[in-house]
């Protein structure tokens, strides 16, 4: 039973956090007004923002702790080691850092506290999550956002047997001692009850998106599109995010390279920091590209025009097994803007992108994603349509609103110690998740993956498929122009030769 009278005291530990720009840092942001709003005592506990750069703005250098209130809710700030988002040592630091300080600066002026909530990654909140619901006598709910460490081990950058098999110790000790364990996606619920996990303590709650910031009514700006390389009557094609080594964004480049000398008015933009931004801006270097821009990171107000400035938007990922559980959530966010999507990946992503009509083509492809960026390219009325779908699929399934309403009852059951209820789960929607709105058409409302025909994008074919042929789910990876544009695929594509990624 919870303590005290007044609202449930909630706090939120996390290594992320706006001003800094990026997914977690939305989702906790965002669920974290809405908890407040609906009446909920909340308080984050985070470090000095620095990623992924690792430069700590000027006003908040030099302090052990600040102190902020924004959006009904308190932020405690404190002291790590600040360093960019590359070379596993360094982060390995910063991440220990905040674990400390997180404590030892930040325990006491959080006040009492209700239910702990902590975000992982980073894999080391973990550890100071737990001293803090202990000292505080807590409750305990850990979130669960990618699967550390297996998503290092499957991306080469742990090796060694010992440390994994003691990561992997922490990491169910951590499940084990939370009162409740949230996730993002199936896959990751599956693969945590999978290794012994009860299921009634496992819930997912999906990334979603704030339907209000973006809209597909949101204009498209001249000036940005200048500034990334497209004329008026150019097609844009863009990716803003994290510069990772999961997005596989080499790849991207060569097909940027496919395209360069048939269609030059196809021009491509990445927008984002990262630990792979270095190896990306070499690799386009090699590849003499004149068709695509380079820009840093723009605040979060800034993303919303920059998306509406964009023709088509891309999703991708590596081409790793393990990614066939994670869904980006920069995908929703370009779903409610009504913008044409590319999504290169795989699993429970490429579903829910069929799903919502856009495209999909197999992860770290050039020559399948090339193609479709040409069939889009070509097909206006077609790209109207995937819009319109887009973001009636996001309001049904992804309001960010609704889900964090869905979490808040989840906290007031653990506070409480009732039986956890079956949380509906929203990783596959429409095959069995529940909506989030009960969205009409014509005064009735459509059934699950269902929408009206007008909307639905028309297959056809131009492009033939690439070699890796159709999706391990059987979705053909690539939908098909309805009729040939100004720059026909069949056509270009007779130039499209296989070309190394020259990595």
């Amino acid at each position: 039973m919870r303590r005290g009278a007044g609202p449930p005291r909630v706090l939120l530990v996390t290594h992320y956090f706006p001003p800094e720009v990026g997914a977690p840092q939305a989702r906790l942001s965002e669920t974290a007004r809405a908890w407040a709003a609906a009446g909920l005592d909340v308080t984050v506990l985070t470090g000095m923002p620095n990623h992924p750069t690792g430069v700590v703005p000027t006003s908040y250098r030099g302090a052990l702790r600040r102190f902020e209130h924004t959006d009904g809710y308190r932020v405690v700030r404190t002291w790590l080691y600040a360093t960019p988002n590359e070379g596993v040592l360094r982060k390995t630091l910063s991440h220990l850092s905040f674990m400390v300080t997180s404590v030892l600066l930040g325990g006491r002026p959080a006040g009492p506290v209700d239910v702990v909530v902590v975000s992982s990654p980073t894999f080391f909140a973990l550890g100071s999550a737990w001293v803090l619901a202990r000292l505080r006598r807590a409750r305990l709910v850990v979130e669960i956002r990618d699967l550390w460490p297996a998503i290092f081990v499957q991306l080469g950058l742990i090796t060694n047997r010992r440390v994994i098999a003691v990561l992997e110790k922490l990491e169910l000790a951590a499940y084990r001692a939370a009162d409740a364990v949230v996730t993002v996606t199936e896959g990751f619920r599956e693969d945590i009850i999978r290794r012994g996990i009860p299921a009634e303590k496992v819930h997912v709650i999906p990334n979603g998106v704030d339907l209000d910031r973006f809209r597909p009514d949101e204009p498209a700006s001249a000036e940005v599109r200048a500034q990334l390389g497209a004329g008026p009557a150019d097609t844009l094609v863009l990716y803003v995010g994290a510069h990772g080594i999961s997005q596989g964004l080499a790849s991207v480049a060569d097909a940027a390279a496919l395209l360069a000398e048939e269609t030059p008015s196809i021009r491509f933009a990445f927008v984002g920091e990262g630990a792979d931004k270095r190896r990306l801006t070499e690799h386009i270097r090699r590849l003499g590209l004149t068709n695509t821009t380079l820009a840093p990171a723009v605040p979060r107000s800034d993303v919303a025009a920059l998306v509406a400035s964009a023709d088509i938007c891309l999703v991708p990922l590596r081409d790793v097994p393990l990614f066939e559980t994670f869904i980006p959530s920069k995908m929703f966010e370009l779903l409610a803007a009504g913008r044409p999507l590319i999504g290169s990946v795989r699993g429970e992503a490429a579903r829910i992108l069929t799903d919502a009509g856009a495209v999909v083509v197999p992860p770290e492809d050039p020559e399948a994603l090339a193609c479709a960026v040409l069939e889009l390219a070509t097909d206006p009325d077609r790209n109207e349509a995937m819009g319109l779908a887009a973001r009636d699929y996001v309001e049904r399934y992804f309001d960010r609103s609704a889900l964090a309403d869905r979490y808040r009852r989840l906290l007031l059951q653990v506070l409480a110690g009732q039986p956890q209820e079956e949380q509906p789960h929203h990783g596959q929607p429409p095959h069995h998740g529940q909506p989030t709105s009960n969205r009409q058409e014509g005064g009735q409302q459509l059934p699950d993956g269902l929408w009206p025909e007008h909307e639905l994008p028309a297959p056809a074919s131009a492009c033939q498929p690439s070699a890796q042929g159709q999706l391990r789910d059987g979705t053909q990876p690539v939908p098909r122009p309805r009729q040939p544009g100004p720059e026909d695929p069949r056509t270009v594509a007779r130039h499209m030769g296989r070309r190394g990624s020259d990595r």
